[in-house]
């Protein structure tokens, strides 16, 4: 089992979890997530590792409340313990010196996006970073991504925060005054769909981050295919990131709201138990 050594909300149903998990913290890379499981008899879903410490042996997740094991684990305390972790998993990001990074990150997406973010700026590349949400509540990790970002744009769709808009408004502003050499998109299927869009329209290469169901984690179940270019891949092995241009995200979606009634009865149970 794992040990929670650190706890903290980031708004009403985020927290920043750090767990004691010395050999993933070791070799873990951006873009690389864990599997986790609470409870012997609980469901198995994936998190990304948002840092890591190598000295200190462990690894941060950032958690949304969203169904019944979100829950379970944002419940937990300092010195409780994870029944199951499992990774790293998945294919880690291709991180070299490109030049001018565009990183887009909705929501809870920006987890994810962190050490990519990180990770560019380290290898030697301008990194211009646009963080979107509904509110200035649910904008996460923002002096974070400062630190590592040669300009950070923040977009809110009530406009409480930086500027008013949607996401692609911010990264189109970038793109219409200076070459953008790459860009990644992280977030809601939605939103990803629409990033992928925008950069579509002018010819930059784009990655995105799926954040399908998942059972296993190892390409075995199936439940993450998604279709890429016209081919099932399997986000678990394959991804988590793709070509953000052949992805087929209205399929991608459908099947993110395949147990969508399940969810909400077994999250309705768990609150009345």
């Amino acid at each position: 089992m794992n040990k929670i050594v650190f706890k903290e909300f980031l708004s009403e149903n985020v927290a920043r979890i750090v767990v004691d998990a010395p050999e993933i913290a070791k070799s873990r890379k951006p873009g690389h997530f864990v599997i986790i499981k609470i409870g012997k008899k609980g469901e198995r879903i994936p998190l990304t590792i948002a840092d890591a410490d190598e000295k200190a042996g462990t690894i941060t997740l950032i958690v949304q409340k969203v169904g019944v094991t979100s829950a379970k684990l944002i419940a937990l305390n300092v010195g409780d313990e994870i029944t199951d972790l499992s990774g790293p998993l998945g294919k880690a990001t291709d991180i070299k010196k490109i030049g001018t990074i565009l990183c887009a990150g909705g929501g809870v997406g920006v987890a994810p996006l962190f050490p990519i973010v990180q990770g560019f700026k380290l290898a030697g590349n301008r990194v211009i970073t646009v963080l979107a949400a509904r509110n200035k509540d649910l904008i996460i990790l923002e002096d974070e991504m400062k630190k590592y970002s040669d300009e950070l744009i923040i977009m809110t769709d009530d406009g409480s925060s930086g500027k008013k808009g949607l996401v692609t408004a911010g990264m189109e502003e970038v793109i219409q005054r200076e070459k953008v050499d790459e860009a990644i998109v992280i977030g809601p299927a939605i939103m990803m769909k629409y990033g992928a869009l925008t950069t579509k329209k002018y010819d930059i290469p784009t990655q995105a981050s799926l954040n399908t169901i998942m059972v296993d984690g190892t390409g075995m179940c199936g439940a993450c295919r998604v279709t890429v270019g016209g081919e099932t891949k399997f986000v678990c092995i394959d991804g988590p990131e793709f070509d953000a241009h052949k992805v087929d995200f209205d399929q991608m979606m459908k099947r993110l709201g395949a147990y969508r009634q399940e969810e909400v009865e077994a999250y309705e149970n768990y609150l009345n138990s």
